[in-house]
């Protein structure tokens, strides 16, 4: 690979913008292998909350990692906080790696229309850029778990937050440093609008911003497990990544292990599907609330059988404690007040209970075509739409995940292992990492995506911090130059980052109000650079200062990042890089 694509990839290691990591899909690993090396999560298990946690079966573990994650961040996908960025301003600037129309069969704010789903939301009205003329789309970066932190001091924001694949990168990393899961039960998956994880734990769990799904969970019907279908339901996987490696849609090479790759294919088939029971066909119908004008509830009331629309059944399951899909369907059908029962049959509806007989008699298989259309012919004629409520039954019984196909796909040779482990501590995990940089390319990216830059070559950073933060560009727009010196200067004087030589980019500290002076020089650097593109502009870095030229005039920070000494001149390397 060139300088200058290899340059590209490393600094998109640092942004980790959603486009990036399309383009790079080895960056989702490095961004985890990053939190992983992070001390912030390991300090999650100091916390009382996790007391006794190393006692506890994996799946209870992992609640408990849940319920820790719900409680301090939430979910972010605001257009304002990493700003906008053009399709046309993309697509030059990664014409080297992939095809305009490649990208456009993939990529949904690209025009990726592959799935019925993008038509009926549309797609740049669902994400609110119907407010933005021409080809603006999002500059949604992926935060580090600092990045993460940081959002506490926003307003509005009482918690940490982030998007999808932030919020799955982080899942990850905690699930290996908290709740002690093997990085080899681990896959991070996206599709086209969403990334999540799938923990080969139990059955299946399924990481969901925030949340978490069991296979019972994802067939129960409520509105929770419902949004965290869609992305399954309706999107093709374009990446899946895994300790071993990755597998892209479009690329014809892929990394991950052959024999991962067909464990994870079939463990989660397996999670998608289930039997037809009576306890699903209900969780169906909850689902598919479209649907419910097909069925009716019998029931006893004084000894004679009344019937009630199945809608109106589940109406009153809403703020009760009771369901119509388990024992409780007693309690639920004794509280519905006498006049809301017919005593005939409504007729064309199905009536459930003798539904869930036949499925229960018949042991109905939805994986049988012969199955399935025996149950239609049974009982798809009591209503109109009866076919059509079949055939939903059975889709929402076998979910099919559309995944990148292995066997049209050159694998390549494997790289030195990972080799990171459950009980082994943070230091000796980064010096592992450290030792097979020049042997594991994701180790390698890890470091950028770090942000360590004593641990790194600068400009790969610098890179991104001139042309990736238009934030702090735009925020800055309406004030002078002295403001800008005289606003920069009195933030407080606080990284986002803990550690010497790891430093937030320009837009970070101006979201997140704060900065180490190194980091506010080069906040200074990216705005002053906006507004006068062929100024003179170098950075003299120290490990206690760091000093920031520009034209005539000259800024000096104290830095408590202990940088290694040296000159950064930024305008003739971009001159140059040019």
């Amino acid at each position: 690979m060139s300088r200058a694509r290899e340059l590209e990839r490393m600094s998109s290691a640092t942004t980790l913008s959603d486009m990036e990591v399309f383009i790079f899909p080895e960056l989702m690993y490095s961004l985890l292998l990053a939190n992983i090396m992070s001390p912030r999560i390991w300090r999650w298990r100091e916390d009382s909350w996790f007391d006794g946690i190393e006692k506890m079966k994996p799946a209870r573990r992992i609640n408990r990692l849940k319920q820790f994650i719900m409680d301090h961040y939430v979910f972010n996908l605001d257009l304002d906080t990493w700003g906008l960025t053009t399709k046309q301003g993309e697509l030059a600037r990664f014409d080297d790696f992939i095809a305009p129309d490649t990208l456009a069969q993939s990529n949904a704010l690209f025009g990726y229309e592959g799935d019925r789903y993008y038509f009926s939301i549309d797609i740049r009205t669902h994400f609110g850029l119907d407010k933005c003329e021409g080809d603006v789309i999002p500059y949604w970066k992926t935060e580090t778990v600092e990045a993460m932190d940081a959002f506490k001091h926003k307003p509005a924001y009482g918690n940490g937050a982030g998007e999808c694949v932030s919020l799955a990168a982080l899942y990850a990393a905690s699930l290996f440093i908290v709740a002690g899961i093997p990085l080899k039960d681990i896959f991070l998956m996206a599709t086209p609008l969403h990334s999540q994880n799938f923990v080969d734990v139990d059955d299946g769990i399924l990481t969901n911003n925030r949340r978490l799904l069991t296979k019972s969970m994802w067939f129960n019907g409520t509105a929770l497990s419902a949004q965290a279908r869609r992305a399954l339901e309706n999107e093709r996987v374009t990446i899946v990544a895994h300790e071993t490696g990755h597998i892209h849609t479009v690329y014809d090479e892929a990394t991950i292990d052959p024999a991962e790759y067909a464990r994870f294919s079939e463990r989660i088939h397996s999670y998608l599907r289930t039997p037809i029971s009576e306890a699903i066909v209900v969780s169906f119908l909850r689902h598919n609330r479209e649907l419910q004008c097909c069925f009716q509830v019998r029931w006893p009331v004084h000894g004679v059988n009344h019937y009630i629309p199945a809608e109106r059944a589940f109406f009153y399951e809403h703020g009760g404690p009771y369901r119509l899909s388990d024992r409780t369907r007693e309690k639920l059908l004794d509280d519905i007040d006498e006049e809301e029962y017919l005593a005939a049959p409504l007729p064309r509806r199905i009536i459930l209970n003798d539904f869930e007989s036949f499925i229960r008699d018949n042991k109905i298989d939805c994986e049988k075509p012969e199955d399935v259309l025996r149950l239609k012919r049974e009982l798809g004629n009591d209503c109109e739409e009866g076919s059509v409520a079949i055939d939903a039954l059975n889709e929402f019984c076998h979910v099919v995940p559309r995944l990148p196909d292995l066997s049209a796909k050159v694998v390549a040779p494997a790289v030195e292992p990972l080799g990171i482990e459950p009980g082994m501590g943070r230091d000796d995990i980064v010096a592992r990492l450290e030792s097979i940089r020049d042997r594991n390319q994701v180790a390698d990216l890890a470091f950028y995506a770090y942000r360590d830059l004593n641990r790194t070559e600068p400009w790969p950073f610098l890179l991104a911090v001139m042309e990736r933060n238009p934030v702090s560009t735009d925020g800055a727009r309406e004030m002078t130059d002295t403001d800008v010196v005289e606003y920069v200067r009195s933030l407080p004087d606080r990284s986002i980052y803990d550690e010497q030589g790891r430093l937030a980019q320009p837009d970070e500290v101006w979201n997140f109000g704060r900065g180490d002076g190194a980091e506010k020089a080069l906040l200074l650097a990216n705005i002053f650079h906006a507004r006068v593109p062929d100024a003179s502009l170098e950075l003299n870095v120290a490990p206690d200062s760091v000093r920031l030229i520009v034209g005539d005039a000259d800024y000096e920070f104290s830095s408590r990042k202990g940088l290694t000494s040296q000159v950064w001149p930024l305008a003739a390397w971009l001159r140059a890089k040019s």
